[in-house]
């Protein structure tokens, strides 16, 4: 059962306060968009599930940032993102909006800064960071999910072994 808010059958429709939406049709389809278990998310979480990682789903890499990464690989210290060309402004297919520009314009782009921001503050703290658009390969992407993560595990027990 669907609950978002319908256009009334009568009289035209006003957005709430606050409100971005031009439309009542534009805000259910905003509403409606998933910020977890996409279709691609989901693709790439069961190739790298079938090839004997686990991981975490929607998780934060860092206890105290207000952040999540789609899967979450902690021992190994990588975290993956798989971004909508929409709502990270993907450089191939991202097509601005015709009703409020300079709103998505400054959405958008306030979108990308925090990515970069995360990015930054993993990375910091000694994560990798992987990033995938929604429309690459999911095949592709997982090879590389696996290999990084792989890759990361033989150096931390390296690691471990060394200080022992």
């Amino acid at each position: 059962m669907n609950s978002l808010p319908r256009e009334p059958a009568t009289g035209g429709w006003s957005p709430p306060d606050g409100s971005w939406a031009s439309s009542a049709a534009n805000r259910r389809s905003v509403l409606g968009n998933r910020n977890r278990d996409t279709s691609p998310e989901h693709a790439l979480r069961s190739l790298v599930h079938a090839a004997g990682l686990r991981y975490r789903v929607a998780a934060k890499p860092l206890p105290k940032m207000r952040r999540t990464a789609d899967l979450v690989f902690r021992r190994a210290r990588v975290a993956v993102f798989v971004d909508g060309c929409f709502w990270h402004g993907c450089p191939e297919h991202f097509v601005p909006p015709k009703t409020n520009p300079d709103y998505w314009r400054e959405k958008i782009g306030r979108n990308v800064k925090r990515d970069r921001d995360t990015d930054a503050r993993l990375e910091e703290a000694g994560w990798l960071v992987l990033r995938f658009w929604e429309h690459d390969a999911a095949e592709a992407s997982c090879a590389i999910v696996c290999a990084a993560v792989r890759s990361r595990r033989g150096a931390a027990a390296l690691r471990e072994e060394q200080e022992e």
